[in-house]
């Protein structure tokens, strides 16, 4: 028998969003202020934020990693999941754009979860590393410069708790990774990644067609 997978038209996509999603008004709002701004497209979709809430509360998750933060969708998405009490660690270089963050995550009311750290995210993986803070997290988001995307990937391996759970996000990077005529740094580094995690027996994988793909892997 021959696999079947039905890829989302607009109509589809139009229909799942109308019948599943639960998205809370602050993030809409903040979603609506993203989409005017010239880099919207580095926001995560609703439907990929409401998957990681239910990720989260699955989980029981009670610390958060994210590398790549952007206008904070994903980070209060992941805050509002949290349990009282819950941590989110969120790594980005940008001020400008970490400063729409902030000031949603204060009308949320979850900005005393979130520890924003500003700089070179590998910089901050490894002062966490330094800290004692290997196997604590529960539940890690990567999305960043894909070039990085092993060291993130390897960092976070350490970071996660055994059962953590892993997120690598644009891993189909609108079908580049197809086309053999590219090889960037940044699509060379997903193939690699996507190619790596299948094998990698520390880890069970999948690939999720979420947005724009969506690496998940299990840390054993």
């Amino acid at each position: 028998m021959t696999a079947k997978n039905v890829g989302l038209d607009e109509r589809l996509h139009a229909y799942m969003l109308d019948t599943m999603l639960r998205e809370d008004p602050i993030l809409r709002a903040l979603r609506e202020e993203t989409a005017r701004m010239p880099d919207a497209q580095m926001q995560i979709g609703p439907e990929q934020g409401q998957f990681m809430q239910m990720l989260a509360r699955v989980m029981h998750a009670k610390k958060y990693l994210e590398i790549g933060v952007f206008t904070g969708y994903s980070s209060l998405a992941l805050a509002q999941a949290l349990p009282a009490g819950g941590r989110v660690v969120a790594c980005d270089v940008s001020p400008e754009y970490t400063a729409i963050a902030r000031r949603y995550w204060e009308r949320a009311g979850v900005a005393g979860k979130i520890d924003l750290r500003l700089g070179p995210a590998l910089d901050t993986l490894d002062d966490l590393l330094a800290h004692g803070e290997q196997e604590t997290f529960d539940l890690a988001f990567v999305d960043a410069d894909k070039a990085n995307a092993d060291l993130y990937y390897e960092r976070c391996l350490r970071l996660l708790r055994s059962n953590g759970v892993l997120l690598v996000d644009n891993v189909f990077w609108s079908g580049k990774i197809l086309d053999a005529s590219v090889n960037d740094a940044d699509t060379t580094a997903l193939r690699a990644i996507n190619a790596k995690a299948g094998k990698d027996d520390r880890v069970d994988a999948t690939l999720l067609p979420i947005c724009d793909g969506i690496l998940m892997v299990r840390k054993r």
